[in-house]
Parts: C-alpha cells; sequence; structure tokens
C-alpha cells in the first residue's frame, strides 16, 4: 500500500467506523456462534500472496463481525460501555503513526513527560494530597498500567519488594525466600478476581477478609484477622481496599483500614476501576475520604487503580 492508496482506503475506514457506530444497535450485542466458528472461515495457513484490500473488508463483516460483541451498542449492559469517542479514535491514529514505545524518558521524552504531567491532572480532578502529585516537592506522581488488574499487580509486586527490604534491615540473616513464605496479603471477599490472581502471580498467600451486611470491609475484622495472623507467625504486608466492588458497587472503610494498614507498615492498594471515575464530581468525592488524613509514610504506599 502506497501512500496515495493509504490516504484513500483511510478516508474509507473512517466512513466504515462512523457506519458502524451509528448503525450499532441494528446488529446482535452477543454472537451467535459456538466456540471455533472462526477457523472453518479462514485458511489453515497464512497465505502466500497478499489479498485485495476489498476481499479483506469483506472478510471483516463476513468472518469478524459474526464474532463480536458490541460494547458500544446501547443494548450491552452486561460491563460497563468502552466509550471511546471520536477524538480518541483520532488520537490513536496518530499514536501509531508516530509509534513511539515509552518505556523510558530516553525512548521518547513527550510521551514520558505528557503521561507525568496528565496523571497530575487527574489527581488534581480527584483532590488527591499532594504527595500524589508529581509536580509538586513530593515524592508523589503516576503512571498509566494497561488495566486496574495490571495496576493490582504492580503495587502489590512493589508492597512485596519494599516489605522484604524493611524485614532485612532488621533481620538481616532472614532470607528473601523464608520471608516471602510467610508474607500475607489481604482483600474483600468482594473484591475483583484480579486480586487474587496478583498475589498468584506474586508468590505470596492472599487472604479474604469477610465483608459487612453492606458488603464493606471494616477495620475492625482486618485488625482481627492481622493480630491471629501475627500470633501465627505470620507477616502481613498488603490489603487492596475496593471503592465500589464489580457485584455490588460496595465500599471498603477506608477510613478505618488506612489507619490500621499505616499502624501495621502495610501497603494499602485502592481498586477503584469500577467508580473512580465519579469521585471526580464534588458531590462523590467524599467516597474518597480517608487518603487525606494519613502520614506521608502512608501515602508512599497507596496506588489508586483506573481503568
Amino acid at each position: 500500500m502506497d501512500t496515495a492508496e493509504f490516504r484513500r482506503r483511510g478516508k474509507e475506514m473512517v466512513d466504515y467506523v462512523a457506519d458502524y457506530l451509528d448503525n450499532v444497535e441494528q446488529r446482535p450485542v452477543y454472537p451467535d456462534v459456538e466456540p471455533g466458528y472462526l477457523r472453518s472461515l479462514i485458511p489453515a495457513e497464512a497465505p502466500l500472496e497478499p489479498e485485495k484490500y476489498d476481499d479483506i473488508m469483506t472478510d471483516v463483516e463476513r468472518v469478524i463481525m459474526p464474532g463480536v460483541t458490541h460494547w458500544h451498542s446501547p443494548y450491552f449492559y452486561a460491563y460497563f460501555p468502552a466509550a471511546s469517542s471520536y477524538p480518541a479514535m483520532l488520537a490513536d491514529m496518530l499514536s501509531t503513526a508516530i509509534g513511539c514505545i515509552g518505556f523510558s524518558w530516553a525512548a521518547s521524552p513527550a510521551c514520558t513527560e505528557l503521561e507525568t504531567v496528565m496523571l497530575d491532572w487527574l489527581g488534581k480532578m480527584l483532590n488527591l494530597p499532594e504527595d500524589f502529585i508529581a509536580g509538586t516537592e513530593g515524592q508523589g506522581g503516576g503512571v498509566i498500567q494497561g488495566t486496574a488488574s495490571e495496576a493490582t499487580l504492580v503495587s502489590m509486586l512493589a508492597a512485596r519488594c519494599k516489605a522484604v527490604r524493611r524485614i532485612q534491615v532488621s533481620n538481616p540473616e532472614k532470607s528473601e525466600a523464608d520471608i516471602l513464605s510467610k508474607l500475607v496479603a489481604y482483600t474483600s471477599e468482594q473484591a475483583h478476581s484480579s486480586v487474587e490472581r496478583a498475589s498468584l502471580i506474586a508468590g505470596v498467600m492472599m487472604k479474604k477478609v469477610p465483608a459487612d451486611n453492606n458488603y464493606g470491609v471494616e477495620g475492625a475484622m482486618l485488625k482481627r484477622m492481622l493480630e491471629q495472623d501475627k500470633a501465627d507467625g505470620l507477616i502481613p504486608f498488603y490489603f487492596c481496599a475496593t471503592l465500589g466492588t464489580t457485584p455490588s458497587c460496595a465500599f471498603d472503610h477506608t477510613t478505618e483500614l488506612g489507619p490500621i494498614c499505616n499502624e501495621e507498615q502495610m501497603w494499602m492498594h485502592i481498586d477503584a476501576a469500577y467508580a473512580g471515575s465519579a469521585f471526580i464530581c464534588p458531590e462523590f468525592r467524599p467516597l474518597l475520604n480517608g487518603i487525606e488524613d494519613e502520614s506521608a509514610a502512608l501515602l508512599e504506599g497507596w496506588l489508586l487503580g483506573y481503568d
């Protein structure tokens, strides 16, 4: 495909996408196909010769669309909608064309710095404490993860590393393997499955804290579990609170849980992937209360997860 054809096909693709979104409600929301439906519709091996572009677009309707769950459909209620906007789609085109990989500042300074500044925007919109913001004298700042599940895993790995180093400072004779075998992470029984999955990847124990009648975790229940586990020789190091659980939009009692985690030198991660964006609205911001009152030591161990 040369530049001239790219210009022409690009305009056609914009029209295709616009038509798709304008008429998505006419498509079945959930595909009526069985597992393996696609294999018989395309060759078993990669073709030796390229196909015509028009034939490829025909296959999109013949092969792909019958197996698509249409998240943008107004009749789709299973999960939160993808909600891609037209400006976002144009931005994706530009990002794809530039093609930078922002794994370090040198790899693309603009990518790294724009991410940092925009995460500060988000932090300020959420009215987070100054400790969370990069553009201050604090140690704050954020980076974008691929998903909230990935953010949970990253926070747990960071908490695990921090706990091992802290323990070895006062107990240099303890090996990392010995410490890891005793580390315990906690989360609500109502938490998303990604929290438990993160513990499996991190190789640490995970214990689920029973919720109250409103499906939120109370400080007293967590405190009892911590005391028992410490008496058994275990080392609590991480708690994942949820603000807006997936099953019922329940909220853990962060104003009670934060001070406990601070006292126990535990990392507290907040999974707010379901309801976190609502905290931008002043009338919902009180649901995030609890993080402002903690010490800097605790704030260093907080990480909020959003999609």
